[in-house]
């Protein structure tokens, strides 16, 4: 493993080393440095409602893997917990289900709600006994729509991570966006999660592996839009029936827009459509694996079966070819770096530095 710099000036600037995406040394890195200090998203935190409705679940299954729990308090308030109990390292919470409490059931163990410990057998005479230290460790967790994400230690505020979303497509009802299992769908993709996003990021791709998408959108004022943590592709395209209608004072009023295609750092996409929201979820699972989870928010089903996001299916299937090619190659021993365009590959130079601040001093092993 070598240190590595992206310069910020695209024109100059070389594209992440070959070894980044081939090695299991630089997988280890990114789950501790990226994914560790990352926002993620919950699935199916939408139907956890009722107080006593528990969820446990797994944080990025497959990288992080980390057993937490959200808990519907008599409070009305949604918490996410650690799954283990701080007695001896149990998971506490083993199914869906409804309940007055926690009890971990290999020694009787009892939490609150809030994850406050409240009961522990055949503990009489420990001192200092129960501390804070007693108690379930709560996650951030931060509700946008259907939506909801937590984090383990998280690299920057909520705010700053999702703010320009919500500030650009605010306008739209996501509180009505509901969850449709029927057009969702996982992928498996033998290829680095890093490549899958840079093939997301970068538009210079478009006319060359997606003929349909191309016809669709309108490549020549398809443009990209960087923020703090995040980045924008505006799709625009020339069929006004195919276009959102804006409200007046939108930033794009006057645009047609066909699509907002937004990816927040480090692995998740944010697709809006007219029709609603096409959520794509990266989660690493090896340096040369990745489950990609389409998962599709409904608004108004009429608009589903045209414009740029009528037929997600197969161009993630176009898109799936194309990343497993460049992980094979970026096996060579022949390739090392290569170059961006300046028009073109704006995103992907983006998520390139951000990555290169986060992970690019890791220590020469």
């Amino acid at each position: 493993m070598q240190p590595f710099t992206i310069d910020p000036a695209i024109h100059r600037a070389q594209t992440l080393p070959a070894e980044v995406y081939a090695s299991p040394e630089w997988f280890a890195v990114h789950k501790e440095r990226v994914f560790a200090r990352s926002w993620q998203m919950v699935r199916g935190a939408e139907r956890v409602k009722a107080p006593g409705h528990l969820m446990p679940f797994t944080l990025l299954e497959g990288t992080l893997d980390e057993p937490l729990v959200l808990s519907a308090g008599d409070d009305g308030v949604l918490r996410c917990l650690s799954n283990v109990c701080t007695h001896r390292g149990t998971v506490v919470c083993e199914g869906e289900t409804h309940a007055k409490h926690l009890r971990c059931r290999y020694h009787g163990r009892r939490f609150a709600l809030d994850g406050t410990m409240t009961h522990m057998p055949e503990f009489d005479g420990v001192e200092n006994f129960p501390s804070a230290a007693d108690d379930l460790p709560r996650l951030p967790l931060q509700r946008w729509g259907p939506l909801a994400f937590t984090s383990i230690d998280p690299a920057c505020g909520f705010d700053s991570w999702i703010g320009p979303v919500r500030e650009r497509v605010g306008f739209l009802p996501l509180d009505e966006f509901h969850f449709d299992p029927h057009t969702s769908r996982d992928y498996l993709i033998r290829a680095n999660w890093a490549l899958y996003v840079d093939n997301y990021l970068e538009e210079f791709h478009i006319p060359y592996i997606h003929a349909g998408l191309a016809d669709t959108l309108d490549y020549a004022t398809y443009r990209t839009e960087t923020f703090d943590w995040c980045n924008l592709q505006l799709g625009t395209t020339k069929n006004r029936d195919e276009a959102f209608d804006l409200p007046a004072g939108h930033p794009d009023a006057g645009t047609l827009v066909a699509a907002y295609y937004w990816w927040l750092f480090p692995n998740l996409m944010l697709n809006f459509y007219p029709w609603g929201l096409s959520v794509n979820l990266v989660q690493p699972l090896a340096h040369d694996r990745t489950r990609v989870s389409f998962l599709s928010y409904v608004w108004d089903e009429t608009k589903r079966s045209g414009g740029a996001g009528a037929d997600l299916h197969r161009v993630e299937m176009e898109d799936e070819e194309v990343v497993e090619a460049v992980q094979k190659g970026v096996r060579s021993r022949l390739y090392h770096r290569g170059r961006y365009s300046p028009r073109r590959e704006v995103g992907t130079h983006h998520f390139h530095t951000l990555l290169a601040r986060e992970t690019g001093d890791a220590p020469t092993a």
